[in-house]
């Protein structure tokens, strides 16, 4: 495939490195330098556009792509609440939208092993769940979009949560996450039940960004020829 980049930073890089090892061509560039130039004619010759960029970006950047009916892979956080905009544009005028909040495939499975944790615990009494992320002192947005999708997993499970807030403010019904900005961190996820009697704990600790990347570029190569909004559950076959 030819693949535009949209936003060059560590991530663009190693999308960039894997999308070769895998036989594709970067075929534009896209940053703060030449972000003018993400148009229509210049994105004339590419087959996928992959979006890694800012919240701030991301939805211009996305929408860009679909009216320029291209297949758009996002990965950007942050900008939720605009999503389901262009998720419906994608879906009325036959464009393609895969978004995830994280394309590690372990992160995915681990999505699944939270439902149905949540599940069980709903029926169990004295637990508190509480979630803890762990990221770069880069990342920009916080708490980070695995949390929040890891706390809404948890919403849809158990009765009495409504939503999350941010540690260290605490809401009566609301799930508390902690967002820790340290050092080099990939992103490192965990959830607590915790009692008076005992705690259960389940954590996801990436060791670098290959995964994401590779990620990224399987939902791509996935992405390519499909119309509509695409998610991991679609690629790994998970829903």
């Amino acid at each position: 495939m030819r693949i535009a980049l949209i936003g060059y930073g560590k991530m663009g890089h190693e999308i960039e490195s894997i999308a070769l090892q895998r036989g594709h061509e970067i075929a534009q560039i896209f940053d703060h330098t030449n972000i003018s130039q993400l148009n229509e004619q210049g994105l004339s010759s590419i087959d996928v556009a992959i979006e890694f960029s800012t919240p701030e970006t991301a939805f211009d950047n996305v929408m860009t792509c679909l009216k320029a009916n291209k297949v758009v892979v996002c990965g950007t956080t942050g900008w939720l609440e605009k999503l389901e905009e262009a998720k419906n544009y994608a879906n009325t005028h036959g464009g393609a939208l895969f978004y995830a909040s994280n394309f590690s495939l372990g992160v995915n499975v681990f999505f699944k092993i939270n439902r149905v944790l949540a599940h069980y615990m709903n029926g169990v009494s004295g637990y508190k769940p509480f979630i803890s992320e762990t990221h770069h002192t880069q990342k920009k947005d916080a708490p980070s979009g695995t949390a929040i999708t890891l706390a809404k997993i948890i919403q849809e499970e158990i009765d009495g949560i409504d939503g999350w807030s941010l540690f260290p403010q605490l809401q009566p019904g609301k799930i508390s996450i902690e967002a820790i900005r340290e050092g080099s961190v990939p992103g490192t996820h965990t959830i607590t039940y915790n009692s008076d009697e005992d705690e259960i704990i389940l954590t996801h600790r990436a060791k670098s960004r290959k995964g994401f990347a590779l990620g990224a570029i399987i939902a791509a190569e996935f992405s390519h020829g499909k119309k509509g909004f695409l998610t991991m559950d679609s690629l790994l076959k998970l829903d």
